[in-house]
């Protein structure tokens, strides 16, 4: 399986590989310092191969399609 290859907007090289249908996730490619970043994937594409770099580097830079690690507590428990 081939992986979209990109750079940000730094000049580091990444990977975006996906996880499932709905998760993406950015892996660090050759001489990139920086650490693997789980997202999630927009809903209006689901092939890394179809988006634009520009699009590419806003989702690895956007804190809102950040997958959360640690789940939060309902409301509607007691």
């Amino acid at each position: 399986m081939a992986y979209r290859k990109f750079k940000d907007k730094s000049g580091n090289n990444w990977e975006v590989r996906e996880q499932s249908r709905d998760e993406w996730y950015f892996e660090p490619a050759s001489g990139n310092p920086g650490s693997r970043k789980v997202v999630r994937s927009p809903g209006y594409e689901k092939d890394p191969f179809e988006m634009s770099e520009r699009e590419l580097q806003k989702l690895l830079g956007s804190d809102e399609g950040e997958v959360r690690t640690k789940r939060t507590k309902s409301p509607f428990l007691d």
